[in-house]
């Protein structure tokens, strides 16, 4: 059997004159805790639906083991799904939430019993099988919803945003379950967010999708630190998108323009050097004492600092108006309206597709 489970072939989904998926392809492999990521309105959880058997596409092939299910009833895909609503039934303890499923396929009482109790085991809540499931709080019951979704053993896990409606302490740690639970099993999860933390935390591959489109799919650290476009550099928190003129090759590298300075790339990086902005990442930007760190600077004003606990951000102005901040876990003796000089490194340079 093909280690590929999902493909989606030039999937294509409008809502008047909303499109909420362009002609999309892409494949997922068996056993991938795979992310749907983006601001609201970019597609990814209608796309999810689509896949669910929820929401009918317009046109494009949805391809599940090999076979085109675009005929198949969603309760005949053999696939789990989560919501952002637990959904769970009030009027059912943990155990009927968890086996209403297996009990609508007709499995005996003995073998409901018996995944009841290993799905109680994987979600980490023996022992509840009997409390009334409205007395649990929000992430047991999201731990119940889990499990009803996995117990009746599905191709795939389909997420939609089920993490949303949690406080943060409660959020990190079903982060850290959902994780776990997905390397446990082996079960292929699709996950919706628009969360950039929570997607880098969980995921093997994510999709970032603008308007129904995937703009880059990547591993959680490529997408970070190599992001190929304007739109994805800009979606992650923390990176400086800069306006430059390409000042030409310089050897195996690129040199640009920024704010009467010259800089250059690590090397030359195919199309994206022929763009008009590139990407700084703010952890990378050194300034003050360290600023001799850098192999390349510029010149600019401190604008502000801004305490955040663990780091601190200082927002400078370049000459040409343009402004970045630099993230440090080191106090700057500076006042805003001084001058000060940014340091970094040619490797921490990323061209951008316009």
């Amino acid at each position: 059997m093909s280690d590929t489970i999902l493909v989606l072939d030039r999937l294509t989904k409008r809502f008047g004159r909303t499109v909420t998926a362009d002609r999309l392809s892409l494949t997922v492999e068996r056993g991938e805790f795979f992310t749907f990521l983006g601001p609201s309105g970019s597609g990814k959880s209608t796309i999810l639906r689509m896949i669910a058997g929820l929401v009918e596409p317009d046109a494009g092939r949805i391809s599940i083991d090999g076979e085109d299910v675009a005929r198949v009833p969603p309760w005949r895909r053999n696939l789990g799904m989560m919501f952002q609503q637990y959904a769970v039934f009030p009027h059912m303890n943990v155990a009927e939430n968890i086996g209403y499923g297996l009990k609508v396929r007709g499995l005996s009482r003995s073998e409901i019993s018996r995944r009841v109790a290993a799905m109680l085991d994987l979600v980490g809540l023996p022992g509840f099988a009997d409390k009334p499931v409205t007395t649990l709080s929000g992430g047991e019951q999201q731990r119940v919803a889990l499990a009803r979704a996995l117990a009746p053993s599905p191709r795939m896990l389909l997420l939609d945003e089920p993490l949303s409606a949690l406080d943060e302490r409660i959020r990190r740690a079903m982060q850290a379950e959902l994780a776990s639970v997905h390397q446990r099993t082996g079960t292929t999860f699709l996950y919706v967010t628009h969360d950039q933390e929570e997607a880098l935390t969980m995921s093997s591959r994510i999709a970032v999708l603008h308007d129904g489109r995937v703009i880059q799919c990547d591993e959680p650290e490529r997408l970070y630190k190599r992001p190929r476009t304007r739109f994805v550099a800009d979606f992650f928190r923390g990176c400086n998108v800069l306006a430059v003129e390409r000042a030409g090759p310089a050897g195996d590298r690129t040199s640009y323009r920024l704010a009467g300075s010259v800089i250059e790339t690590a090397a030359a990086d195919g199309a994206t050097a022929k763009g008009t902005h590139v990407a700084i990442r703010s952890e990378n930007l050194h300034i003050g004492d360290d600023t001799a760190d850098g192999e390349l600077s510029v010149p600019g004003v401190l604008v502000e600092s801004t305490y955040r606990g663990t780091v601190l951000d200082y927002t400078i102005e370049l000459g040409d108006g343009q402004r970045l901040v630099a993230t440090t876990t080191r106090h700057v003796a500076l006042a805003p309206g001084s001058g000060v000089v940014v340091g970094f490194d040619r490797a921490s340079v990323i061209p951008l597709e316009d």
